[in-house]
């Protein structure tokens, strides 16, 4: 199996799953309770929260454990929202957003907020300039993406603390970094931050909130008063513990595996290049961290004159696993909404394929996946042509 869907998800570290299991069948006790079952897990939790915090490296805050990046995204936007009403009453995001943000936001606009949403160039890209139109004194939440999870565009995040402070906005920047927590380093202006687990090779159902020192947000939730009062109900440690984990191990490996990672999206971009013709690039070519870049994970490509979806299973009944954009929404018959705001033809939408890469994936994967891509594409529009 050839696994190249590691934006979607990805295969758990041994490690993980080994102390996830330790946390279930033996260290199983409840971080409130107050005999030594308890206070080990307690203990696992608090590690795992140094652990997550240091590969973060966002600066002075807290961090929240959360079921995963919506509920982060959830967290911050309505918390925030809440919080602030009383200073304003804009929102500024992207149109390319993670449902989690762009659902949220329309929830928020039902309520009476402000939501004004830019839009990207054919690069998924967004200009400083932009941002800085759409921010005003009345702003209380800027909330962009450090890394669109369809195209691996890195949005110039590093510019929004700056332009709110010179707009004069009582507001609060919050980042959606689920897609390059453990590739990039996080912007350290950001005042929220949500991340995941389970895209870095830890468990599903597991995310965090940062908050930075001094931002406060309403919390979603009321019960017990877990996390510091903010997300109340009893704390998933088996979860916690590997997604504690899964950060250390994947902040220790990450400049070399940023490197790495580059090298077989340049392989895989190449091969298929050299391979066929009609191959059009809808990610930025040139992969880094400054705005405009693509993360390196990430490499999203149009097959002129074939359906993805159909390319898609053909690649799966050989072993190899790519997607045709998000796995983020259970509906999976629309059309991107990424590539749609993009401005791409219909034809080009319809022939997009996804590649993501990960830690387990090889050099040696990557001819292979050029060689089967290039014969399903050949092979669809040798069929199409009869159509």
């Amino acid at each position: 199996m050839i696994y190249l869907d590691n934006s979607a998800t990805t295969k758990q570290y041994r490690e993980v799953t080994e102390i996830m299991v330790r946390y279930m069948e033996e260290d199983f006790g409840n971080p409130s309770s107050l005999y030594q079952l308890g206070v080990d897990s307690e203990r696992a939790v608090r590690k795992a929260r140094k652990q997550v915090k240091e590969a973060m490296n966002a600066g002075e805050g807290d961090i929240y454990f959360t079921s995963g990046g919506t509920e982060a995204d959830n967290m911050a936007l309505m918390g925030a929202a809440r919080a602030l009403k009383r200073q304003g009453n804009r929102i500024v995001i992207s149109s390319v957003e993670h449902p989690a943000v762009l659902q949220c936001c329309r929830r928020l606009e039902r309520e009476g907020f402000d939501v004004v949403c830019l839009n990207v160039d054919e690069k998924c890209g967004i200009r400083p300039e932009q941002i800085e139109e759409a921010v005003n004194a009345d702003t209380i939440i800027v909330s962009i993406m450090h890394v669109n999870n369809e195209t691996g565009t890195v949005m110039p995040v590093k510019y929004v603390k700056e332009i709110m402070k010179r707009k004069n906005s009582p507001g609060v920047f919050h980042c959606d970094a689920v897609q390059s927590f453990g590739k990039l380093e996080l912007p350290g202006e950001a005042d929220l931050i949500s991340v995941s687990g389970h895209k870095i090779h830890g468990p599903k159902g597991s995310g965090a909130l940062f908050v930075r020192k001094g931002i406060h947000v309403e919390p979603l939730l009321e019960g017990g008063g877990q996390e510091q009062g903010m997300r109340s109900g009893t704390e998933n440690v088996p979860a916690i513990a590997g997604f504690g984990l899964a950060a250390e191990m994947t902040a220790a490996a990450k400049e070399e595996e940023m490197k790495r990672l580059s090298s077989l999206r340049k392989s895989l971009l190449e091969g298929l290049r050299d391979a066929l013709d009609g191959v059009l690039i809808n990610s930025p070519e040139m992969p880094g961290e400054e705005a405009g870049d693509c993360c390196p994970s990430l490499l999203n490509i149009s097959f002129e004159n074939t359906r993805g979806e159909v390319i898609l299973h053909t690649l799966e009944q050989e072993g190899t696993y790519v997607s045709t954009g998000s796995a983020c929404s259970s509906n999976k018959k629309g059309r991107s909404h990424v590539l749609k705001a993009m401005g791409l033809k219909e034809k080009r939408i319809e022939g997009a394929i996804r590649f993501s890469f990960g830690r387990f994936n090889t050099g040696e994967e990557m001819g292979e996946v050029v060689e089967k891509t290039a014969a399903a594409v050949r092979r669809f529009r040798r069929l199409g042509s009869f159509r």
